[in-house]
This record gives C-alpha cells, sequence and structure tokens, in this order.
C-alpha cells in the first residue's frame, strides 16, 4: 500500500453462529467489522470520500483548513486522512462524548474543540441540544478560519462511500445471499448508501433502520427522550441525504438492549464492538426472531470497543 488510506474499507463479514445458537434463532446474522479501518470505525470510508470528491470539485485546496462537527469517529477518520493529505484539521465535538475518541484524534495530529453540554446534560449522553452546540462553533470556527466544511449529515458524498462500497462488499461477500440489512442511523450516510447499493443489485432486500427506542424521530414517533448511551446516533432530526423509500421497517433498541449485546457480541463471538454496535446486533436478533431459516441478515458494527473502557459498557 502506498499510505494508509489504501486500508480503509474491504473490512470482514463474520457469521454470528454463536450467538445465533444462543438465541435460538434460524436465520444466519453477520457483522460487517468496520473497526478494521485505520481509524477505527466506518466513518473512514466517508471522511475520504468527502475529501477526495471536495478536492476534484476544487472545493477543498490546497493546505486548507478542514472543520467537523463530529461525535468522535468522523473526526477520527478525517485526523487520518488529514495527516496523508497534509491539511491542517480542527475537530468540534461535544465534551459528552467518549475522551478516547478525543485523545486518539490529538495523538493524529488534529486540534480538538470541546464543547460543554447544554444544562443539564449528562456524560456519555449526547442530545440534539448538545449537538446545536458544537454545531455552531463548528460554523464560527469555518468563517473565521476561511475552512472547508464537511458537513457530513448534508454532505452527499457520506452516503455515496457506502453505496460505492460498503454495499458493493457486502452484495460481494454474501455472494449475493443477503435479504436483510439493519443499521443504526446517525447522519444516516450509512444506512441510506448500503441500502441504495443493495436495492440495486435486488430489490427485494429488505432494509431496517435502527433508532434509540425513546427517539424514534425517523420512525414518526414522538421523542420522549434524547438522553441515551448510543453516541453518535439517536439526535431527533431528519439528515438531509435520508431517504425513507429505501427504508422497510424501523427498529427501536434501549440502552439495556444494546449494552447486553455489545458484552456478549465480545464474550461469545470475540467481537469488540462499541455501543452502536451492540445496537445493530440486538436489532438484527430481533429482526431474526420474525424471520425463517433462508433469510441472511447483514449488520455493521460501526467502531471498536477500545473507544469506550471509560465508560460503562464494558464492566
Amino acid at each position: 500500500m502506498d499510505s494508509i488510506l489504501d486500508a480503509i474499507g474491504n473490512t470482514p463479514l463474520v457469521a454470528l453462529d454463536r450467538m445465533r445458537a444462543a438465541a435460538g434463532v434460524e436465520p444466519r446474522v453477520f457483522a460487517k467489522l468496520e473497526y478494521f479501518s485505520p481509524g477505527g470505525s466506518i466513518k473512514d470510508r466517508a471522511a475520504l470520500k468527502i475529501l477526495e470528491d471536495a478536492e476534484k470539485s476544487g472545493r477543498l485546496r490546497p493546505g486548507q483548513m478542514v472543520v467537523e462537527l463530529t461525535s468522535g469517529n468522523m473526526g477520527i477518520g478525517l485526523a487520518v486522512a488529514c495527516a496523508i493529505k497534509r491539511y491542517p484539521f480542527t475537530a468540534v465535538m461535544s465534551a459528552g462524548n467518549s475522551r478516547e475518541r478525543w485523545r486518539i484524534m490529538k495523538a493524529l495530529g488534529a486540534r480538538v474543540v470541546l464543547v460543554p453540554q447544554a444544562k443539564g446534560g449528562v456524560p456519555g449522553q449526547v442530545t440534539g441540544d448538545d449537538l446545536k452546540l458544537a454545531e455552531k462553533r463548528a460554523e464560527a470556527l469555518t468563517r473565521k478560519l476561511h475552512a472547508f466544511r464537511v458537513d457530513q449529515f448534508n454532505n452527499p458524498s457520506n452516503p455515496a462511500a457506502h453505496r460505492e462500497g460498503t454495499g458493493e462488499e457486502i452484495w460481494r461477500q454474501t455472494k449475493g445471499a443477503v435479504n436483510n440489512f439493519v443499521a443504526i442511523a446517525g447522519t444516516s450516510g450509512t444506512f441510506i448508501g448500503t441500502s441504495a447499493s443493495l436495492k440495486a443489485h435486488d430489490p427485494d432486500v429488505k432494509c431496517y433502520v435502527v433508532e434509540p427506542a425513546r427517539a424514534r424521530v425517523l420512525a414518526g414517533k414522538r421523542v420522549e427522550s434524547q438522553k441515551h448511551k448510543l453516541q453518535g446516533a439517536g439526535y431527533a432530526l431528519f439528515p438531509k441525504v435520508w431517504d425513507a423509500a429505501l427504508c422497510d421497517g424501523y427498529l427501536g433498541v434501549t440502552d439495556s438492549e444494546a449494552v447486553r449485546a455489545a458484552r456478549l457480541l465480545a464474550r461469545k463471538e470475540g467481537i469488540l464492538g462499541g455501543f452502536s454496535g451492540g445496537a445493530n446486533v440486538a436489532a438484527s436478533f430481533k429482526l431474526a426472531r420474525r424471520l425463517g431459516r433462508d433469510d441472511v441478515i447483514v449488520t455493521v458494527v460501526p467502531d471498536t470497543g477500545l473507544k469506550y473502557l471509560s465508560t460503562d459498557l464494558f464492566p
């Protein structure tokens, strides 16, 4: 490889057969392990795609400052890519996210601006109000620094990275056997891009979006609470890239369900994922109980549990 950027993507797809046996379900469930990318998360894909597309269009100039609002993973992906491409990078992040994330970004050479949570905020539970405060700071810094703003929630290059990469890999790895896809939505880039890719191959593939049980805005439910542990998801907003036509169903997951699934994933499968990985796996096995023997479910483990060792995810 010419650089670490060539290591992004082409991540393994692993059968969760030991959890399947314990759950007593018939369909096979597979997890795509996105922490095998160099930044340790699925966001590496979108980070690189956004920068490359901006370079091609001329929106990103050599040596220009890059700024982005992040819960951590996109910031880490951008820090990796900016280190190779030689762009200075400033990450704006709510102080409510796990500390491992901003420490990794700083280690990779990024400047990190931590924004205090909104009044009553709880560390480890980042709400839409916290996100709004971080967004305001990101906008101000973009203007001040004449920076290129990544804008992952609204940038079409985000889902394009998964339409061209993640979805195509899943189709190839399952030899076209996948007929159900499950993924949690933050920016919704992973869900929208992957679903579009899979449905282009087979319109009958069913795609299910995962949300925190009490913040199911995409499902059209009343938001009961934005305080949950699924960092990077469930902000009670509609991302610009969201496309309901690609969604066949909505699955809600509680904090306790996500944590239990993440712990089982580690102990039964040897896969150390984060909160969102636990949520995806929990939702996949919920779905599996409704499906038949011939169904194949694919989900993603978006990042590594190593980014959450300061939290209560693993006792």
